[in-house]
């Protein structure tokens, strides 16, 4: 049989060394997927199909793989609908900057233009979410134009779609495969010279400075935390940014943004100057606007959130390697003890609020939740959360440990994506503890995802947030002044659902069953689901809110609206504040 471009595709994918395809089969995709089954698979050196029950899930668990492993992961819909439900999963892999390819198949070439049978346009359809995205019309473009996808959604961190004719794809190969060499980035953004000495100038001539750390700073931690007690300097974070920076961390002050806690604000604005390391915080109600300097490898993200003194564009580790050297060390501790005293004392506060009202009563309050399944995750767990209160809790309560990853929709902020991003972590990590941390809201949405988990028997546990309510998006409709309206539908018997899927369930009602259901269920070896029937009124507030909110809240008749505890958090702020090192970290 003549090699088709179909399976000139799949060789390509195996020799960069993918391993699977997340997809849905459909007509206009037979051709690869065919080529798919007579790769052997990838015990044999082929590729695996994994078949999922909406494109859009496919797009997210690729999205979870190619950001825990750093490695091309790739997906696939059929012409038409198949192309527009892989969109949204897309979307939060392009902003999450999740190196992943996307074969997107097409109608037949000859009917391009004719508005025929499930006709889109995917070129202009992928156009948004991704940073490439070609059509595939002549088989003598291949491999070529495949080669070029797959390089650049390494190299930009993010998407590429190759949208392929059916009949394309069936096509003999025009050239031979070859080989190539796919290059992950590895360079290193050095910072101007004369941009890293005016940011030691100023640095020099603030009394007090605050540094705000994100995602960006994940290979600079130890020399964020070498500036921190070079200039004595407290350390807030963004969500992005919590697993790589809050462990072990003595100058953590907490987080800002709408799911913050602690006393990252209040140090943020209190500073003479704030340093923001490595983070496009999108909330710029929560940065000062004033007295702001920004380091970041992209230059993109240099002040369109807040107004800057001075950008820098750079690596973050590369550009504090040269900045250490050239500022003075600090010997007033005043202003970070003030702001480690202030954290302590807010966070002590919101848990002894917490631990008299929640630990024992029903129904289950998330919060308890979350910090009991803190306690049961493993230290390198990953850990995927759905957009809404879920994020909340997670913020809050679940604690880097330096090995534990958490995962979300950060950036693109989807609903339902926490199962599938679950999926493409235990697919890519057998063996590995994958829980998803999933709202009722977000479960219904791709709840068929459960098939799924079962179907290919992967290791990972959904801990359903079940409180019958659309939460975060109540909280905005009170924080606006509406009354809430259609957000209260009930819980439903999320076990009893799971249960017929194939996976192992228990529902829990009573907090005192709690502890031993998630132990049960982390144990069990396979898919699983512990539907928890949480307080559809346990809400949580930023620590920061204005008159307005305040207003708004009165106005929407609020019900109960707990600050909300902060798990272990508490006790390690009291602890820094005991032991912040007197002399520079070596």
């Amino acid at each position: 049989m003549a090699t088709t471009v179909a399976d000139q595709l799949v060789e390509v994918l195996a020799q960069a060394g993918v391993r699977r395809i997340y997809g849905l089969v459909g007509d206009s995709l037979n051709p690869i997927v065919d080529a798919v089954r007579r790769s052997g698979g990838s015990e044999q050196g082929g590729i695996d199909w994994i078949h999922v029950h909406n494109e859009e899930a496919a797009a997210l668990a690729a999205s979870a793989e190619a950001q825990l492993t750093g490695q091309l992961a790739v997906c696939a819909g059929s012409c038409g609908p198949g192309n527009t439900h892989l969109v949204n999963g897309l979307y939060d892999a392009h902003r999450s900057g999740a190196p992943v390819l996307a074969i997107a198949s097409h109608i037949p070439s000859v009917q391009i233009g004719t508005n025929y049978f499930q006709e889109t346009h995917p070129t202009a359809l992928f156009a948004e979410c991704s940073s490439w995205v070609e059509l595939i019309s002549a088989a003598a473009q291949m491999p070529r134009l495949q080669r070029i996808a797959m390089q650049t959604a390494l190299a930009d961190g993010g998407v590429s779609v190759m949208v392929v004719p059916g009949d394309v794809s069936a096509e003999p190969a025009a050239h031979p495969t070859g080989t190539g060499d796919l290059v992950a980035p590895s360079s290193v953004v050095v910072p101007a010279r004369d941009r890293v000495e005016a940011l030691a100038a100023r640095v020099d001539r603030a009394e007090t400075v605050t540094l705000f750390v994100g995602a960006g700073a994940r290979d600079a931690r130890t020399e964020v935390l070498e500036l921190a007690e070079k200039i004595k300097a407290p350390v807030g974070h963004s969500l992005g940014g919590k697993e790589w920076i809050q462990h072990d961390n003595p100058y953590d002050v907490g987080m800002s943004g709408l799911l913050g806690y602690g006393a990252c604000y209040e140090a943020s604005h209190e500073a003479d100057l704030l340093v923001l390391l490595g983070t496009d915080f999108p909330y710029a109600g929560f940065l000062p606007q004033a007295h702001t300097v920004q380091v970041d490898r992209d230059g993109r993200h240099l002040g369109r959130r807040s107004v800057l003194d001075l950008g820098v564009e750079g690596d973050v580790g590369e550009t504090l390697r040269m900045l250490l050297p050239l500022i003075t060390e600090t010997t007033d501790r005043t202003f970070l003890d003030r702001m480690l005293s202030h954290h302590a004392d807010a966070l002590e506060h919101v848990v002894e609020a917490y631990t008299a009202k929640v630990s024992e009563r029903t129904p289950i309050h998330p919060e308890y939740v979350a910090d009991v399944l803190d306690d049961e995750l493993a230290d390198d767990a990953v850990v995927t959360v759905d957009t809404g209160m879920c994020n909340v809790w997670a913020a809050r309560y679940i604690s880097p440990t330096g090995r534990r990853r958490i995962l979300g929709s950060f950036r693109h902020g989807t609903m339902a994506n926490a199962l599938p991003h679950a999926i493409g972590a235990a697919t890519a990590f057998p063996g590995r503890q994958v829980v998803s941390m999933s709202g009722d809201g977000g479960l219904t949405m791709l709840m068929g995802e459960l098939l799924t988990a079962a179907e290919h028997d992967l290791d990972l546990t959904v801990v359903a947030f079940n409180n019958g309510a659309l939460g975060m998006i109540r909280l905005e409709m009170m924080v606006a002044g509406y009354p809430s309206f259609q957000t209260d539908h009930g819980p439903a018997d999320l076990g009893g659902i799971a249960r017929a899927a194939g996976l192992h369930a228990v529902s829990v009602s009573d907090p005192r069953e709690l502890r031993t259901s998630l132990r049960e269920a982390l144990a069990h070896r396979g898919p699983s689901l512990v539907d928890v029937r949480t307080d559809p009124d346990a809400l949580s507030i930023p620590p920061h809110i204005t008159a307005e909110q305040v207003r708004g809240f009165a106005l929407a008749g609020m019900r109960t609206v707990l600050a909300g505890g902060v798990g272990k958090m508490a006790t390690l702020a009291r602890a820094n504040l005991r032991s912040v090192p007197r002399h520079p970290l070596r």
